[in-house]
């Protein structure tokens, strides 16, 4: 009789276990052959975080993918809403924008085919030099300044040039990839970099390396006259960032997040949520900003729904997402 019940026992077992990988493999069959990420520039923390984010993905949950160039935020957003992109990374304020149909891409287009996934880091607005320039402070900077602020409708060059105005600068607007700015402004092309990235900025690590640079921060008075006309947070350059800073500077910032089409399957963002989420380690290893990429910053999301997936994975482990930010 023992016997006979440790039979039945096992068959149970397996019928369970067969049961669960049969649901495992339906589960899977929804999800897509490939994947992309859209990420911005190459030089810039987009390109680097996103790529590796991607292949993070790839690795372990053994779906084909990588990272792609992109024009940044508010072309990623208008990538993933029309659903060229499954995946793609962008700072809030353009996601508000999008969201109300005000994107510069698409005018009157309200994008609500974008869904928030996970917290990625703060992007600091900061400024860099040469040393040689003689420009320590935003009032250095001399009317008709060769600015290269990112590029074309990136995070950076839809802010920077507006708060650099707001501050009474005047300069010529030049656009591009951060590596090649950096180059420009190495071989005296340009002035001043105006960068909205994530930090360490690698084109302003590599500079650093090659020349001697100014990382010129906010005063007291330009950072809230900035707050006060920009959706932006006060933030602190930590010294430890670049062996140039010898002390935390001020700037500004805006959040920035990860995103994905709402009709991405849900087993699958529900998975890749879960990936990222329990992984911080691994996330560091593709870019030290990634520190904050962890589930308690999902406060500073209040445009995009999250996708149902992230949600999920989110009320499981004891997050909590608002009403009016779920589909």
């Amino acid at each position: 009789m023992r016997h006979l019940s440790t039979k039945l026992l096992a068959g149970t077992v397996a019928g369970t276990l067969l049961v669960a990988a049969a649901a495992a493999q339906a589960d899977r069959s929804e999800w897509p052959s490939n994947f992309t990420v859209g990420t911005a520039s190459q030089g810039g923390t987009y390109f680097v975080y996103g790529s590796g984010w991607a292949n993070l993905i790839a690795d372990e949950l053994d779906v084909s993918g990588g990272g792609e160039v992109t024009g940044g935020p508010n072309q990623n957003l208008a990538l993933v809403h029309t659903g060229d992109l499954a995946l793609g990374l962008t700072t809030m304020g353009p996601a508000a924008e999008a969201l109300a149909g005000q994107s510069p891409l698409a005018p009157g287009v309200p994008m609500d085919n974008v869904c928030a996934l996970f917290p990625m880091y703060e992007t600091p607005f900061s400024i860099t030099a040469l040393s040689s320039s003689g420009i320590e402070s935003i009032s250095d900077i001399p009317d008709g300044a060769r600015i290269g602020f990112g590029p074309a409708a990136s995070t950076s060059d839809t802010y920077f040039p507006a708060i650099l105005e707001e501050l009474g600068v005047n300069f010529e607007r030049r656009n591009g990839g951060w590596t090649d700015l950096g180059g420009q402004l190495q071989d005296g092309l340009l002035d001043v970099i105006a960068f909205a990235a994530g930090i360490p900025i690698p084109a302003v690590s590599q500079l650093e390396v090659q020349t001697d640079v100014n990382i010129i921060e906010f005063t007291e008075e330009e950072q809230a006259q900035v707050l006060e006309a920009f959706p932006v947070a006060p933030f602190q350059i930590p010294a430890s960032t670049y062996s140039t800073l010898e002390e935390d500077a001020r700037a500004v910032s805006m959040w920035n997040f990860a995103i994905a089409g709402c009709d991405v399957p849900e087993s699958f963002i529900y998975e890749v949520t879960k990936l990222t989420m329990e992984n911080n380690d691994k996330m560091r290893n593709v870019h030290r900003s990634a520190e904050t990429s962890i589930p308690e910053n999902i406060v500073h999301n209040t445009v995009l729904p999250f996708h149902p997936g992230a949600a999920r994975w989110y009320e499981e482990n004891g997050h909590e997402i608002p009403d009016d930010l779920k589909l």
